[in-house]
Formats: structure tokens, C-alpha cells, sequence
């Protein structure tokens, strides 16, 4: 199961994105209560797929649909938690490295293909969009926060919060404009790198982004990690800056001011990475 200590990156849609069957659950689910805030929702999520595993691994569980919800200008947008591709990644995680005696033993085979099968779905962006396969709303990362991520996003759209009971650090933005910042960020890369590794990156965050309504919000959650850093380094935090300046100095031409902006960016969350060695 994936550490509390990651960050997520999510797209909450609008109800109109939706069927009808399940507009009417999402506005029963909010009426009545239920939705989740982003602090508690981690937890819940990794409990549930634990207590899914431990069921007996005769097939995929069914489990209950949770979401987090925002509301913006009389508009009600949902961020689907989809538990069942979880289960199924875990599911296939625990095979991973386990001599098949064992990985049978505990993943039998039929499930390891059902949960393949699963896994493979949402990964293709074609067959969501062609045989409504439901979309994953949400990414996760953990021990740290993929650099193409803060692609997505400007300084001006950051929202810090220190308090000790509600810490957290988030950046949210209309689709739309995350749209065009990976379109505008894919060109500069392509023409000065090529199709490098982080060309590849971007890419496909631009392509995860066009299965969703194009009225949607995008939010980079830094989750857990905010308790791993001091309010002083969350308050100084210029991540995205950095990335905006990499991209400005390759357009440019100006090669060494995008690598020090680079470095300096990699730098910094490579010493996040390296706590999970601390541990």
C-alpha cells in the first residue's frame, strides 16, 4: 500500500460529467453528509483497500463509492475515489518480488488477471474514453511531488495553511488553463529536448487531462508531506516558479539558466525522497 506520506493529484468534475443514475447518487451522498475531506480521505482510502484484501481473494471486491467534493459558484464538482483500481494495483503490488509459490498462495492467479485486466483499463486512455470505463480521478505519488505536476499550475493558485490541526498546501486551477500550460510546456520541451524522459511526462499528464470535462477543477494536494516539512520551507516552497523559469530559459534558448532552475528543483525534493530512508 502506498505511504501516507505522498501527495495527490486530482480532477474534480461536474456533475453534468456524469450519468444521471449517478448525479442523483453524488447530490444524495453530499446531501446526506458523507463526502470526505482531502485531510481524513488518505487514511480512509488505505484502510479500505486493506480490509478489501483481507476478504478472502475470491475476486475484486465491490466497494462502496466515496469522493471528495468541492463546491465553487453554486457548482458541485466530484473527485471519485474509484477503490477498485486501488484494490487491484495493491493486489498486483503484493505479487511483486514474491517467489509464485507465495504470490499464489496469497494472489491466486485469477485474481492477479482480474485485477490485470482492471489495471490495464484505466491505464489506457483510449478504451476509457471509447467503453466508459470509469476515469481515475486522482494520482498519487508518494515521498515527493512528480516535477511535471507543477507544470500544471501557477504561484498565484497556492493555498498554505499552517494551522496544526488543518496543515495542508494546495494549488487548484480551472482544466482549461492546466490544459494549456501542458500544451504550451510540451512545445517548449519538444523543440529543445526532444522526447526526453520528462518530454514523455508531460505528455502523458496532458493526455490524462483531456479524458475530463472541460469544466473541471485540477488540484496538486501535497497531502502528507506537509508533515514532513517545517512551515517555513511550505512558506518558501517556489516549486512552481522553478519549473516557469526552466521552461521560460529553454524557450530562450538559455540553457544554463533552465538547468540551474532544474537542478535546484530536483535538489529539493530528492531530500524529501531520502526521509523515506530515515524511517
Amino acid at each position: 500500500m502506498p505511504s501516507l506520506f505522498a501527495s495527490y493529484l486530482r480532477v474534480y468534475e461536474p456533475l453534468t460529467a456524469f450519468d444521471r443514475d449517478r448525479q442523483s447518487y453524488w447530490r444524495r451522498y453530499v446531501s446526506e453528509g458523507r463526502a470526505i475531506a482531502p485531510l481524513e480521505g488518505p487514511g480512509r482510502q488505505r484502510t479500505s483497500v486493506i480490509e478489501a484484501l483481507g476478504a478472502g481473494w475470491t475476486r475484486l471486491p465491490d466497494l462502496p463509492d466515496e469522493a471528495y467534493v468541492l463546491e465553487a459558484d453554486d457548482t458541485l464538482l466530484v473527485c471519485p475515489w474509484n477503490l477498485r483500481i486501488r484494490v487491484a494495483e495493491a493486489a498486483l503490488s503484493a505479487r511483486d518480488g514474491v517467489p509464485s509459490v507465495l504470490a499464489d498462495a496469497f494472489v491466486p492467479p485469477v485474481l492477479a488477471g482480474q485485477a490485470k485486466a482492471v489495471v490495464e483499463d484505466w491505464r489506457s486512455g483510449a478504451r476509457v474514453l471509447e467503453h466508459g470505463v470509469p476515469r481515475v480521478h486522482e494520482q498519487v505519488a508518494t515521498w515527493g511531488v512528480p516535477l511535471r505536476w507543477f507544470v500544471l499550475f501557477e504561484a498565484g493558485e497556492r493555498h498554505l495553511v499552517t494551522d496544526p490541526e488543518r496543515r495542508a498546501l494546495r494549488y487548484r486551477t480551472e482544466i482549461s488553463k492546466a490544459r494549456r500550460r501542458s500544451s504550451r510546456a510540451l512545445s517548449v520541451l519538444r523543440k529543445s529536448v526532444g522526447e526526453a524522459p520528462i518530454t514523455e511526462a508531460v505528455e502523458e499528464a496532458a493526455r490524462w487531462l483531456e479524458e475530463f470535462h472541460p469544466r473541471s477543477v485540477v488540484e496538486l494536494d501535497y497531502g502528507g508531506l506537509v508533515r514532513l516539512l517545517p512551515d517555513e520551507t511550505l512558506v518558501e516552497d517556489d516549486s512552481t516558479e522553478l519549473v516557469a523559469t526552466g521552461l521560460a530559459g529553454l524557450a530562450r534558448g538559455e540553457a544554463e539558466e533552465a538547468s540551474a532552475a532544474y537542478d535546484k528543483l530536483v535538489a529539493r525534493w530528492r531530500a524529501v525522497q531520502l526521509l523515506e530512508r530515515c524511517n
